[in-house]
């Protein structure tokens, strides 16, 4: 078992990518179904910085940063949705190794970049964990209109208001962990993408098509210990 823990996510570009669901099913762990909205599985790569991350009961003065890149899908099992990981790239040589250890994640060290960069925030990541598929990742993103919260039922809430992750042991068994945040303040973003090798990484063709694009300054998290599924 693991404390939970607190942590503040900043600047999140999400941009989500239609499937078919049984190519997402394809990749899934026994247990887990593809969620879909209006009949779309969905692919989304989100970059982001963690910061102020410690045990929940620790001041976020005594935590640390961790910019993170991950590759997420939606699902459900046995009617509970939530949030799959195909991989999670960051920074963070201890958090990377304490999130593989104690919540079955699978994070990936890399060198990140994340910085001010023409009006928004430009992303870098190269893998570097010993043994693994090379990523890269190079992007720039921003909000454009005004700001909004999704509305219950809507395609931006269905792809930003996730409040479960799901995991695999080594065992292979499903684990997950709940995490608390208020609604996101979301925008519709303008995103340039100049390097992305998330899909072929995790097996997957690039998928056809334009991004849906959400960008949210951000907000605090909590999450709870990883847990076995019932």
């Amino acid at each position: 078992m693991v404390l939970p823990i607190r942590m503040g996510w900043r600047h999140l570009l999400f941009a989500n990518w239609p499937l078919e669901p049984a190519v997402v099913a394809s990749h899934l762990p026994p247990g887990l179904e593809p969620d879909t909205y209006e009949g779309r599985a969905w692919l989304s790569v989100v970059p982001y910085r963690n910061v102020d991350v410690r045990p929940r009961g620790v001041p976020a003065v005594a935590g640390f940063a961790l910019p993170e890149l991950n590759l997420r899908t939606y699902v459900t099992c046995d009617g509970e949705p939530g949030v799959y990981f195909f991989s999670l790239d960051a920074q963070g040589l201890l958090g990377t190794v304490g999130a593989r250890l104690f919540h079955h994640l699978p994070y990936y060290y890399a060198r990140m970049t994340f910085r001010s960069a023409d009006g928004g925030i430009r992303v870098t990541s190269k893998r570097l964990h010993p043994g693994e598929r090379p990523v890269s990742f190079d992007a720039t993103y921003g909000p454009t209109g005004p700001e909004f919260t999704a509305e219950p039922g809507s395609l931006a809430a269905f792809l930003t208001e996730r409040y479960r992750f799901y995991t695999e042991d080594p065992a292979g068994r499903l684990r997950y962990a709940d995490i608390d945040h208020d609604p996101w303040t979301l925008h519709e973003a303008d995103v340039t993408v100049r390097e992305n090798t998330l899909f072929h990484a995790n097996g997957f063709a690039p998928p056809d098509g334009e991004p849906v694009c959400y960008y949210s300054p951000g907000t605090d998290i909590a999450a709870t210990r990883s847990r076995r599924w019932r």
